[in-house]
């Protein structure tokens, strides 16, 4: 089985906590996860896996955390002809309701553009927004976690159908 190439980047570390609640359940599934925080490599290291995973948390008002701001002119420039990824971002659907997720959006429309095949979309249900960068139809481009509104078994409760989905998906 190949490997999953796994980059997040996590400024409150909710979504580092996020990513290494998935590693584990995918490393428990028999999947080899090479997990990788986005501000401490090159970018253009996603290019060395078929399969993706992409993590990261909306900022401010529908900006991209920190770590993926800094190499997002790169990111939009690769090649991803031949991949398949999936994407999450945390987010805050009271406080910011009308760019909830929008980091998803912002990180997987050019992934698709540049010839990636996306996986993962999720329901917008259980989330309370209006407006979301993320938002294909009634989809989400990828799972959306809120720290700030749900607990944590609440956000666990989303991710582990997630990745039974993505898991099926990858194939």
């Amino acid at each position: 089985m190949k490997k999953i190439g796994f980059f997040w980047g996590s400024t409150s570390d909710n979504t580092k906590d996020a990513a290494e609640f998935m590693q584990e359940y995918l490393e428990g599934e028999g999947y080899e996860v090479d997990s990788k925080d986005i501000g401490e490599v090159d970018v253009e290291d996603l290019q060395n896996y078929d399969k993706l995973l992409i993590g990261c948390p909306t900022w401010n008002i529908g900006e991209l955390q920190d770590d993926w701001d800094s190499v997002f002119l790169k990111f939009k420039e690769l090649d991803f002809k031949g991949k398949t990824a999936a994407f999450f971002g945390c987010g805050d659907q009271t406080g910011y309701p009308d760019n909830f997720l929008d980091a998803i959006g912002i990180l997987a429309k050019p992934f698709m553009d540049n010839g990636g095949t996306l996986i993962g979309r999720a329901s917008r249900e259980p989330y309370e927004f209006r407006e979301s960068v993320a938002l294909d139809g009634d989809e989400l481009l990828g799972l959306g976690l809120d720290y700030d509104n749900f607990d944590e078994d609440e956000n666990d409760e989303l991710m582990i159908p997630w990745l039974d989905q993505i898991i099926k998906e990858f194939g």
